[in-house]
């Protein structure tokens, strides 16, 4: 990436200080360095592939990644642009962490907002250190918090022409089949994204990788890479279905109700309850899963607000599907009928893909 591009974009990012409603500048000038040190660590796979320096195994997984990307254009109608074409050594787990939070008696999460990307339900990081200081004041509020890393993001199209996203070594290991989903994932993301919208957001990208990677690994994946993604598909939709049983207890649990001390009393117990009930429950499913503890992480900070964050990424993925369906599998046909919801109230997109996807209005 040139000078002068880098230059660019650190203009735009102080141009949108300017707006209305944006972060503190303490928070955008972390955001912007950490994205350029990202940047400037990536350099085009091609120049990987062929530097003697690389080691065999990273040469191996970065020529794949070029496989996964040309079938995201071919097979499954993803932009063809200069994203996932260069790759970055981080030297860290993750890329950024995320905070996000919730109240005492709530599964709602608090929003940030931000000019362009609009408003979510997380703040993200290049520094855990400063996650962990934006989540210790949230919880001297009251709210309950979590902190967790990830390891790519998108910026929804917006940098292909400094470069694009880069892949990382913070997920270039990844199983064969998950590299393909978050390859995918990301992409999705610049097909659409709407505005104060997490949920269509990031559950049609959870659409989209779930189809597709299913595509790749059907016609481009050998026996021992399929096995290998239905085992651990297999656990995570039976966690993901755990989790969301404990959100609907806790849910029922929640609904609004007079703020006496006698109902928040009894608010706090059913919480302990059903938050008991859902460790054992984990516990037992790990058991059968022969200890397998991936998910230990997650739950040793389970609470309302990564309960929160996970319903984000799936609630609303069933009606998506059935869409996908309902258009003949067919990509392109697909992503116009998700533009065409996009172009709803928030309300009435998610009642269409909650009650009745089968029937939208193809406009």
């Amino acid at each position: 990436m040139t000078s002068t591009a880098l230059k660019a974009v650190l203009i735009a990012a102080l141009v949108a200080l300017s707006l209305p409603g944006c972060a503190t500048l303490g928070y955008y000038w972390q955001s912007v360095s950490g994205h350029m040190q990202m940047l400037n660590a990536a350099r085009p796979v091609d120049d990987w592939l062929v530097d003697p320096q690389t080691p065999a195994q990273l040469k191996s997984r970065l020529a794949l990644t070029q496989r996964i990307r040309r079938f995201a254009v071919t097979e499954l109608a993803l932009p063809d642009n200069p994203s996932y074409r260069s790759y970055a050594d981080l030297q860290r787990k993750s890329v950024v962490w995320n905070v996000v939070a919730a109240p005492e008696f709530s599964l709602t999460l608090k929003t940030w907002c931000f000019p362009v990307a609009g408003c979510v339900g997380y703040r993200g990081y290049f520094s855990e250190s400063q996650a962990h200081a934006e989540a210790n004041p949230l919880k001297a509020q009251g709210f309950e918090t979590s902190v967790y890393g990830v390891p790519a993001y998108s910026t929804l199209g917006w940098l292909n022409w400094a470069g694009g996203d880069p892949l990382l070594s913070t997920f270039i290991t990844y199983p064969e089949g998950e590299l393909a989903r978050l390859i995918f994932h990301e992409l999705a993301h610049q097909v659409m994204y709407v505005q104060d919208d997490t949920l269509f957001n990031e559950s049609f990208a959870t659409a989209v990788e779930r189809l597709g990677s299913r595509r790749w690994l059907d016609r481009q994946s050998s026996d021992e890479a399929r096995k290998a993604y239905a085992v651990f598909e297999g656990r995570r939709q039976q966690f993901r279905a755990l989790a969301l049983n404990a959100r609907r207890e806790l849910t029922e649990i929640y609904q609004e109700k007079e703020a006496t001390p006698q109902h928040l009393r009894a608010q706090a117990a059913g919480k302990l309850v059903a938050m008991q009930g859902f460790h054992e429950a984990y516990s037992q499913l790990k058991a059968s899963w022969g200890g397998y503890a991936g998910y230990d992480p997650w739950m040793a900070q389970a609470n309302n607000a990564s309960l929160g964050a996970l319903a984000a990424y799936d609630e609303l993925v069933p009606g998506f599907e059935a869409l996908f369906e309902r258009e003949g599998r067919n990509w392109p046909r697909f992503y116009d009928a998700v533009k065409r919801l996009a172009g709803l109230s928030k309300d009435e997109r998610h009642k269409a893909l909650t009650t009745n996807p089968g029937e939208i209005d193809n406009g």
